[in-house]
């Protein structure tokens, strides 16, 4: 059965999808939805709904629904609040679709669930019970719950990250949560690695070998072979230890895919004006240079958190979008690349999807 592969594209004005067959050569855009709503997180469920969240100081958070692939859209913010005695929650970061639950990271940091498929939701109140919360501390980007990390068979297990309070796991379905930070580093707080107040710029964990986890960090990149127990630097080899997006191939767990940056006091941008993706096939032990087909020269470009994904096809198709407005794809992992899509207002997030056609 002929293939269809989506690159779902949250933006600052909106969400749009770009649309390709199996040979991703040639890409159709469609969009904007959700009327512009700020958008920081787009998604395609197992069960084909799209959801968007997003949402700012002024809108407030909210979730956005469509069931007929984008023709119409319900909009619902209903339980998306800490009560009339906690913090104002002022967008959705992340969306996160499971068996019969959509969980959602907000600013500031914590985790909602529904189980009506966005129509309400429910604060997963364990998490900010954990007694490091009060000293939880904002990136650079807010105080916010940007990944969230399903256990594959079991449904009260799950990680998530918050910059920058750092990775957390829940063995109960949300009751309670032990920090998971050991050995990483978090070098703007003097001494040494703390419990907590890591600043975590993506999460990932392998759904094939749950146990195997990877981290795009403020400061590194790691893995975990014990579900998040431990971690290793797998920083060597790479320009930058500093970086936002990170995926791992789905055919292949060794292999990881991240987007160095310059550090915050030269930019958070292209290193030298030249863009690259780097990959390692070796769970990190060495990188390798991918920029066959992205600017060589004056591309000063910001690849946020959420920006970069990885399809499911047999030759992995990879993608990036960027605070100016472009989206970059490869459907050749990696090897060479091509630009997708540009004058879009600035991207803060891409997801892919395949879909039979």
């Amino acid at each position: 059965m002929a293939k269809r592969v989506e690159v779902l594209v949250g933006t600052k004005k909106g969400a749009f999808i770009l649309e390709s067959d199996e040979t991703r050569g040639d890409w159709r855009l469609r969009g904007p939805y959700c009327q512009l709503w700020p958008t920081h997180d787009f998604v395609r469920a197992a069960d084909g709904t799209l959801y968007a969240g997003g949402g700012n100081a002024w809108y407030g958070p909210s979730v956005w629904r469509s069931l007929d692939d984008g023709i119409t859209w319900t909009q619902s913010s209903r339980g998306l609040s800490y009560g009339a005695d906690g913090p104002k929650v002022t967008t959705v970061w992340k969306l996160e679709p499971g068996d019969g639950v959509v969980y959602a990271g907000v600013e500031p940091a914590g985790l909602f669930r529904s189980t009506d498929r966005g129509e309400t939701w429910e604060h997963v109140a364990g998490l900010r019970e954990h007694p490091s919360q009060p000293q939880w501390e904002p990136g650079a980007g807010g105080l916010c719950l940007h990944s969230i990390c399903l256990h594959p068979t079991d449904p009260e297990r799950l990680w998530v990250a918050i910059s920058a309070a750092g990775t957390f796991e829940t063995t109960d379905g949300g009751a309670t949560w032990t920090t998971r930070n050991k050995n990483v580093r978090a070098d703007f707080i003097p001494g040494p690695t703390p419990e907590f107040g890591q600043c975590v710029h993506k999460l990932r964990v392998v759904a094939t070998n749950p146990d195997w986890m990877y981290q795009q960090n403020h400061c590194g990149v790691y893995r975990s072979d014990d579900g998040g127990k431990d971690w290793t630097d797998i920083s060597p080899g790479l320009p930058s230890e500093f970086g936002f997006p990170m995926v791992v191939d789905p055919n292949d767990a060794k292999t990881i895919y991240v987007i160095p940056h310059a550090p915050p006091e030269e930019g958070r941008q292209s290193i030298d004006g030249k863009p690259a993706v780097y990959r390692s096939r070796d769970r990190g032990d060495s990188w390798q240079r991918l920029d066959t087909g992205l600017p060589r020269e004056h591309a000063y470009l910001t690849v946020l958190r959420e920006n970069m994904a990885i399809d499911s096809l047999d030759q992995s198709g990879v993608y990036f979008g960027t605070s100016g407005g472009q989206v970059f794809g490869s459907n050749d992992e990696g090897e060479t690349w091509s630009m997708l899509a540009d004058f879009l207002p600035s991207i803060w997030s891409v997801e892919a999807a395949v879909i039979e056609a």
